[in-house]
């Protein structure tokens, strides 16, 4: 048997023992139904992944030998993978884990759980160069459902600095203290992650793309984000603003951004509606890139 062939079926082999053992009710899916086994489906997997229901066929029949590691950190996040487990699945699919050098999204399996309870807020997960890894129904919501978008369109300082469309609108001084906030972020994640390809390359585009993140680049500014309001253009619950404030996880490099608003409150109120408008395409639980 080829190289390749000996990846495809440890890796399917793998792929298929973790979705048997994974309990749907753990990962926001209807523990109803009839069912053959206690694990996941395959279209369950593949739905919490972002992939195709044939991609995740031939990953676990051996027939796609050298998926991407967006593709496997999907996959990881997807089946609540420990650290060790996600380690192994990279090695299966033909790549090194990320090393101490470079960014990571992988997010604890306690950390998931716990933000998988807190649904009465909307929350994001984000790495260290503020791409979006994670988000929960009410985010969705709130938001936009970024399940469609790709690449770049998921970090959050491309998209404010090219103009993509948001639903958040910004004063000047908001603007200007949102701005100073994330190119500092970035700025100190090169001095953790100096060897990262993806974070250079960003930062790199961001200076040609955008003269308002080059000359703010320049100024070498340094900082922290703080808590902050935040003012969403909603198209069916109009506007609302709210308190966000962004949380480092323990033992991670991860930015968990929380969205609140004073118990009765306008604000409030219209986050009682949007958990009740929802978006259609999204299912219980957190929602995975």
């Amino acid at each position: 048997m080829s190289a390749s062939g000996n990846v495809g079926t440890g890796l399917g082999r793998a792929l298929r023992g973790w979705r048997d053992r994974t309990d749907p009710a753990a990962v926001g899916l209807p523990a109803g139904g009839t069912r053959r086994a206690a694990g996941l489906r395959r279209e369950e997997l593949a739905q919490l992944a972002g992939l195709s229901v044939d991609y995740v066929v031939r990953l676990e029949q051996g027939r796609a030998t050298s998926p991407s590691q967006q593709v496997l950190s999907s996959i990881s996040r997807a089946l609540r993978l420990s650290a060790a487990e996600r380690e192994h699945l990279f090695l299966l699919g033909g790549h090194q884990p990320p090393g101490p050098g470079q960014l990571s999204t992988h997010i604890p399996p306690g950390l998931r759980r716990l933000l998988d309870q807190l649904d009465s807020a909307p929350l994001s997960v984000h790495d260290a160069a503020w791409n979006l890894v994670l988000w929960n129904p009410l985010w969705a919501a709130l938001f936009g459902d970024p399940s469609a978008q790709r690449g770049r369109e998921r970090n959050v300082v491309w998209r404010h600095f090219t103009g993509l469309p948001d639903r958040v609108t910004h004063s000047p001084v908001q603007r200007a203290r949102f701005e100073a906030a994330v190119v500092a972020d970035l700025r100190a994640a090169t001095a953790r992650y100096p060897a990262d390809s993806g974070l250079l390359s960003l930062i790199r585009d961001l200076r040609a793309a955008s003269t308002a993140f080059a000359r703010l680049w320049d100024t070498g500014i340094v900082g922290i984000h703080e808590t902050d309001t935040k003012t969403v253009d909603h198209p069916d619950a109009g506007t609302i603003t709210l308190d966000c404030d962004v949380l480092i996880a323990p033992g991670t490099d991860l930015r968990v951004v929380a969205c609140t608003a004073a118990p009765g409150s306008d604000a409030a109120d219209k986050l009682k509606l949007l958990s009740v408008i929802g978006t259609q395409t999204m299912t219980g639980g957190l929602a995975v890139n």
